[in-house]
């Protein structure tokens, strides 16, 4: 297994990736040799970002990989302890429509299958709960994407719109929205825009204490990954983790 890195010299890379001697960590001079490297099957997956922008990343990954999904977009793995999360999107679609925001959910929800092999119980987050809110298009749009989630994978548990508390604490779910699939267990949040996406993920990095990864870029026909310039080495780590399984997901297919 082989993974690009274009920073592999950053102390932060050196200190995570010294706990994975089975993978092999090719070097770049630049995000364009290493998107040329992975184009030309040299390497499985690549990650940067520890010192170029967001931008300048995705842009590299959109002009060189091809996309597999209708859309991209990306999710951040939020992890502490045994508590589990996947949040998306953070870190690419300002404002998505119904057909992008289904998207979202649905490679989202792939991520996290292929990271812990649990099933996806997805929680559409809002200001309002089950309708307590009022009528508003944004809501329209998430009620599309319940609808078709369900139409589309009955397997996966999805409600919304519901609020944080709603989504993640059972008691807080019975009394708001009982008849949630969820019941106040989902460990897939799904932000209405990027505002909301990236601020929850840094307050769950920063007041929460949660080891972030991403974030994952999601839709390419690669496993991808950006950092944020403040990742540290257990973010890397764990960043490394979700792409090391998703590229044997790759794989084994």
């Amino acid at each position: 297994m082989k993974i690009v890195i274009p920073e592999l010299q950053n102390p932060t890379i050196q200190e995570a990736i010294a706990d994975f001697p089975t993978v092999e960590f090719l070097p770049a001079d630049n995000l364009e040799q290493a998107t040329a490297i992975l184009m030309n099957g040299q390497a499985d997956s690549m990650l940067s970002g520890l010192d170029y922008s967001s931008r300048d990343v995705l842009l590299a990954y959109k002009a060189s990989i091809p996309v597999k999904s209708r859309y991209f977009s990306s999710c951040f793995v939020c992890q502490k302890g045994d508590q589990i999360y996947a949040l998306a999107d953070g870190g690419v679609n300002k404002l998505p429509t119904k057909e992008q925001l289904y998207t979202i959910v649905e490679d989202t929800a792939r991520t996290y299958q292929a990271y812990t092999s649990s099933l996806p119980m997805i929680a559409m987050l809002s200001y309002s709960t089950n309708g307590s809110g009022g009528k508003n298009p944004d809501l329209d749009r998430v009620h599309y994407v319940v609808d078709q989630i369900r139409k589309n994978h009955p397997d996966w548990l999805i409600d919304g719109e519901m609020q944080l508390d709603a989504a993640i604490d059972p008691a807080i779910s019975a009394k708001k929205f009982p008849t949630s699939q969820v019941q106040g267990r989902a460990n897939i949040l799904i932000a209405p825009d990027l505002n909301s996406g990236n601020i929850l993920y840094k307050a769950m990095e920063r007041f929460g204490g949660f080891v972030v990864a991403g974030p994952i870029i999601q839709g390419f026909a690669i496993p991808l990954a950006d950092l944020s310039r403040g990742s540290t080495a257990n973010d890397v780590r764990l960043t490394l983790d979700v792409l090391i399984k998703q590229i044997k997901g790759v794989q084994n297919v």
